[in-house]
């Protein structure tokens, strides 16, 4: 099976991820920026990684995205939420279903991320009443998500993937 691991960084977040799964992934996959271009029809798998920006993969992962066709895909992202927020939740719901247009995605990761300094201080400048604004719980969070994504983020990741790459070994997806 040819894999192919390919991933958007802002801040370095999905990039340590992406490297975290590659570790687990069988001899001759390969990993690449996806300013790397690489065909995805060349491989049987897709490993797509992406940063979430306003609710969606961002804007270079979601082009490459609508390239892949008739594949298996398996998707992981970093953001400054919490993973198991509804706006985790309807991020991923919104990455599936453009890649369930043309192909199957089956397994997804999110965990935390630290969030862009440059957003950090823009929210700073609103007002509390605007809805990203900064407030003492948006605070909070962003000082969690500074410290991920971590070694027990790595491990989750590499645990999905892994079983993943398992289950269509014998042929169960």
């Amino acid at each position: 099976m040819k894999i192919l691991l390919t991933y958007s960084s802002k801040t370095g977040n999905t990039k340590k991820v992406a490297e975290g799964i590659y570790e687990i992934l069988p001899e001759g996959s390969l990993i690449t920026p996806i300013e790397g271009n690489i065909n995805p029809n060349e491989f049987d798998l897709i490993l797509m990684g992406f940063w979430v920006d306003k609710g969606m993969a961002d804007e270079k992962a979601k082009k490459y995205m609508e390239k892949i066709e008739g594949k298996k895909v398996g998707v992981f992202g970093t953001l400054g939420a919490y993973p198991d927020s509804d706006h985790a939740k309807k991020t991923l719901k919104r990455v599936r279903e453009l890649l369930e247009v043309k192909n199957e995605v089956v397994a997804e990761f999110l965990c935390q991320g630290k969030v862009d300094p440059k957003l950090i201080e823009k929210f700073k400048k609103l007002p509390a009443s605007h809805p990203h604004g900064m407030t003492e719980e948006r605070r909070k969070r962003h000082e969690e998500a500074s410290k991920h994504p971590n070694e027990q983020d790595i491990k989750e990741a590499q645990k999905i993937f892994g079983d993943l790459i398992k289950s269509l070994d014998k042929g169960d997806k």
